[in-house]
């Protein structure tokens, strides 16, 4: 038989059997599993070198020729970088891109991943134009199914995130449905989410036009060619070592699929990569199909668990079983990949999907009584989060990566796009932390890996809550205090790893992580410790914060380059940004010096490997700046509140007066017995410090301050109360408001960047000129009418009915007692007293622009309160 163009593994439908009823069909699988499979060998056979020659040198060097690859390939020649060159160990496609299903999509639920989606269909639908090779694309739309009012509410949810992009997609009622897939049993389907749009696409033919595009622009694409090893040589390019002979490069990029882990290791890296077993069946042709005579749309019934499509005129039918079912490939994380594994399947484990398959027989009785003439298990590549690895490796020059791709056909496109944007121009072409590998580090482990990776599949179609937590494979990165804070009621998030409090439980409140769209049991304790802060000094553990130091001799000067801010003076501190060569906002950090070339910076929660590779991307080759990851050296706790420099001041000799000790400036102290660097910064806007120390001090520390603190009603905070606190206070934040989807004059940040400053920083020239032309958006202040939804960021912004901006961040202002939230909207709507609305579960509600933040922060009382 052949499917999607290829030959693959086949049964033979008289071995099969007809499913008629629920017992018949339990019948049918158990006999399909006692059936084997056929191989076909993509071992490295012998070349001769004298046919074959490879290319000595290039520019960039692709290892893997599954659709990832080839589309990079492909938009790096289109894109005018010349020598490209594709190496594939066997033949294209050879890898999980052979054995796909090939669904296409315009749905994420992750907001910036909808760009992956939207680019790729976008390419995919005018590829054969382009290149003379139909890419088989169908595009009948998709449909995902709702048997219950909570996962209609997730798909409000969705359309609020959804409807600032271009993606298509709308909530269509049980009619609709019908209408569009008349197979459908349509017991207990209350609506559904319609992407018009999606629909699958031939993984074999996609990569087959995405070569011929790539050499058409000049790209080269060798195959039978398998990378051996590889070395960067003195001189910074990269040697890659092949079967066929060794090529130089000054780029490297490994999208090398379920390889990709041997091909890391070619470098000394390792790659939280995992590859799992993923199952699906094909039909013989379904009469009900023949009949209808067109292609219903793709269906995903989300509590059965398993997506649906047409083939042909048979169905193909992909479940994702439960993550304690999940199939992991360990011993390919241990061993590494057989040799000569590329276009193989794995033995057939029907009863592992038995369940979900008799499910779809019910919801589609048509396949129910269908012949079953395939049975594919074949490899999916999974990071822990099931995202990709995009971008480049931090502590390699010039090594990329474009591996782990969960959804490698819809997402190849997009993927390709964005990579070789990045790689040709210095600078990622849009917000996208969630593929960038620097958010993995030392703390993913083989067994982290492994059961974030299980839980990640197994739970593919489970609802998206907002402030979603998942347990497996935590705790992974704790700080001294965490054992402490769990004892008095700590709720943990993860954030890149670390735990850190979320909110306290105490008692009488209901603990635990309550997913809901609305407010839920953290509400009420949430507002009790923002009180705190307000009125009395709360404590919290900041030590995910990411910390490096800046040294040397042309430490001056490279800082001076790096931040649009000025260079803070010897024992003082700033707020800074560095930003990208199109002024957008990289990253914000504040900027302590210590003497006249050492430099301390913090930066956000599992940012600083992101942000030490910017930093040492454009450092100076003489050798004059070091720059050091400390993060797991220091720990952090941080204290706010207008009774926290009682605090401090009952256990140090230091004076703590607004004078002696006056914002954004540092002092080494000693609290307790215990050296502290204290920094007077808070991100509540409230009187507070940063309280940096050795991390094996952190336990100490807090328990020190916790009882230094009870006579002025000390109290724990965590991250939800910090983040409605500075809300209030009108604090931007890097990763929700900063971001390189903004540059720093949209953000409003013109007091932290000296254009008029001497150093020609990176982001400069582009300023000046936006500083001249104006602006497009602008960062705008919201206050929401709102009832028991508040907004959390990414919502649609509306204006007579048109969509005119998003929100970036959002939440419930205890003190002032409304909803608030930041956003981007137009620079003539940006005035303070225009109205709009933003989009919350299915409504429209009010929103107003105002001029100034909600509470006013500490630092801007503190002229008339010298002795705050």
């Amino acid at each position: 038989r052949v499917v999607l163009g290829k030959v693959i593994c086949c049964l033979q439908p008289s071995t099969v059997g007809m499913w008629r009823t629920r017992t018949s069909l339990r019948f049918s699988l158990s006999r399909i599993a006692s059936y084997g499979v056929r191989f076909h060998s993509t071992s490295l056979a012998p070349v001769d070198r004298r046919r074959f020659r490879i290319k000595e040198t290039a520019s960039v060097v692709v290892i893997g020729g599954g659709a990832v690859g080839t589309s990079l390939a492909y938009h790096l020649a289109k894109g005018g970088v010349s020598d490209v060159v594709l190496l594939e160990k066997t033949e294209l496609t050879a890898g999980s891109t052979w054995l796909a299903a090939g669904v296409t999509t315009f749905f994420n639920p992750g907001v910036n991943m909808k760009k992956f989606h939207y680019d790729s269909i976008k390419l995919y639908q005018q590829l054969e134009e382009e290149t003379g090779q139909s890419v088989g694309l169908h595009c009948p739309g998709s449909i995902r199914l709702a048997t219950t009012s909570e996962r209609m509410t997730e798909f409000q949810y969705q359309m609020q995130r959804n409807n600032w992009h271009p993606n298509p997609q709308s909530l269509i009622g049980p009619t609709e449905i019908a209408g569009l897939c008349p197979i459908l049993n349509m017991d207990g389907i209350v609506g559904g989410l319609y992407n018009p749009g999606d629909g699958h696409v031939d993984p074999y033919l996609l990569t087959q036009a995405l070569a011929i595009g790539a050499r058409k622009y000049g790209a080269t694409i060798q195959t039978n060619c398998g990378v051996i090893g590889m070395k960067q040589l003195s001189s910074g390019e990269w040697q890659i070592d092949t079967n066929l002979g060794a090529l130089k490069a000054k780029h490297v990029v490994n999208a090398a699929g379920f390889w990709a882990q041997e091909v890391g290791r070619m470098v000394g890296i390792e790659l939280p990569l995992v590859a799992l077993q993923h199952q699906y069946v094909v039909t013989d042709p379904v009469p009900e199909l023949v009949a209808l005579q067109r292609e219903i749309p793709c269906l995903r019934d989300l509590d059965g668990s398993y997506a649906l499509r047409q083939e042909c005129n048979g169905l193909l039918v992909g479940p994702y079983e439960n993550p304690e079912k999940v199939h992991l490939q360990e011993e390919w994380v241990e061993s590494g990949v057989p040799p000569n594994f590329g276009k193989e399947m794995f033995d057939i484990d029907i009863d592992r999907i038995a369940h979900h398959l008799e499910m779809a027989a019910e919801r589609i009785p048509s396949f129910a009584n269908a012949g079953i003439s395939q049975v594919i298990c074949g490899p999916i590549t999974y990071s822990p989060d099931s995202n990709a690895m995009v971008g480049l490796w931090q502590g390699l020059s010039n090594y990329w990566l474009a591996c782990g791709f969960s959804y490698g056909i819809v997402q190849a496109g997009g993927a390709g796009k964005y990579l070789a944007s990045w790689m040709i121009n210095g600078e990622p072409p849009y917000q996208l932390i969630e593929v960038d590998a620097a958010r993995y580090g030392s703390w993913t482990t083989k067994n982290y890996t492994a059961a974030k990776a299980r839980e990640s599949y197994g739970l593919n179609t489970s609802i998206v809550y907002p402030k979603e937590e998942r347990s497996a494979g935590r705790p992974a990165r704790v700080s001294g205090a965490y054992e402490a804070m769990k004892q008095r009621g700590a709720e943990f998030g993860f954030y890149s790893g670390w735990e850190q409090p979320n909110w306290f439980a105490l008692p009488g409140d209901e603990k635990g992580y309550v997913p809901s769209f609305r407010r839920t049991n953290w509400f009420a304790p949430v507002g009790r410790e923002s009180e705190l802060v307000r009125e009395r000094v709360g404590i919290i553990d900041l030590s995910p914060y990411g910390k490096l130091e800046v040294s040397g001799r042309g430490s001056v000067d490279f800082i001076d380059s790096m931040f649009a801010n000025a260079v803070p003076e010897v024992g003082t501190t700033n707020i800074s940004h560095m930003l990208t060569p199109r002024g957008r906002i990289y990253a914000e950090m504040t900027i302590s010096r210590l003497v006249d070339d050492q430099f301390y910076l913090v930066t956000g929660q599992g940012s600083e490997q992101r942000d030490q590779r910017w930093l040492e991307l454009h450092k100076p080759s003489d050798g004059d700046v070091t720059v050091v990851n400390v993060t797991d050296d220091y720990g952090c706790l941080g204290i706010a509140g207008p009774l926290s420099r009682e605090v401090m001041a009952s256990l140090t000799s230091t004076p703590m007066g607004n004078n002696d000790f006056p914002f954004l400036t540092f002092q080494k102290v000693s609290l307790g017995g215990i050296p502290v660097f204290a920094i007077r910064v808070s991100c509540t806007g409230e009187l507070g410090w940063e309280l940096h120390h050795a991390s094996l001090h952190t336990r100490d520390l807090y328990e020190i301050l916790l009882d230094a603190g009870k006579p002025f009603g000390i109290g724990d905070f965590g991250m939800y109360a910090m983040d409605s606190l500075r809300l209030e206070r009108g604090i931007p934040l890097w990763g929700t408001e900063l971001t390189i989807d903004a540059t720093a004059l949209e953000a409003r940040l013109d007091s932290f960047i000296k254009l008029s400053k001497i150093a020609n920083f990176v982001g400069k020239e582009a300023l000046l000129k936006e500083e001249a032309t104006g602006l497009s958006q602008e960062l705008v202040f919201l206050t929401v009418d709102t009832t028991d939804t508040d907004p959390e960021g990414n919502e649609a912004i509306w204006l007579n009915d048109q969509v005119v901006g998003a929100t970036t961040s959002g939440g419930f202002g205890y003190e002032s007692g409304r909803s608030i939230a930041f956003g981007y909207v137009p620079r003539e709507l940006a005035d303070p007293g225009c109205h709009m609305q933003v989009e919350l579960l299915g409504e429209k509600r009010h929103a107003e622009v105002i001029a100034c933040p909600a509470i006013q922060p500490e630092k801007k009382h503190v002229g008339s309160q010298q002795d705050l």
